[in-house]
């Protein structure tokens, strides 16, 4: 199966300077938990609305002050459309992360992938298993607790 066969094409996306409010609205509105942000065309990074709710809770700013180029994870984890869904299971999993921008040429943002296109693909006779998906959330999910941080006596 390939991400082509099971992506959201043609997501919502912002730009850097857009403000929170409107990001939540682009939200609202596509029924999604995260916007591609994109500058002149090109993927510059993602927000999630994780990302936005913790920006908000923490920087004691309104959402129409902080915008998505602030709080936007700039690293971002991309798929291509003719890649396998096993090996988007696999990135997913090694990077814990639940949504991945499909790119194409150019760094343009084609679609996205979400665990939930996986899962909902998932028919008797496709080529991925529950099971995988299943290992998957698992990775995702995990606690990864940072280190305790511990000063010389």
């Amino acid at each position: 199966m390939k991400v082509k066969d099971i992506m959201t094409a043609e997501p919502r996306t912002c730009s850097p300077g857009t403000n929170l409010a409107a990001a939540a609205a682009l939200m609202l509105d596509g029924d999604c938990g995260i916007l591609p942000v994109v500058d002149r065309g090109k993927l510059v990074g993602v927000v999630t609305d994780r990302d936005m709710y913790i920006a908000l809770a923490t920087r004691n700013k309104l959402a129409s002050q902080l915008t998505a180029g602030e709080v936007a994870r700039k690293k971002v984890v991309t798929c291509g459309p003719e890649d396998d869904v096993h090996a988007v299971l696999t990135m997913m999993s090694e990077h814990r992360v639940r949504r991945l921008p499909v790119e194409g040429f150019g760094g343009t943002v084609l679609g996205i992938v979400s665990m939930n296109d996986i899962l909902l693909a998932i028919r008797p006779g496709t080529a991925v298993r529950t099971d995988e998906v299943v290992d998957t959330f698992q990775a995702i999910c995990a606690h990864h607790h940072p280190a305790p941080h511990v000063t010389a006596a």
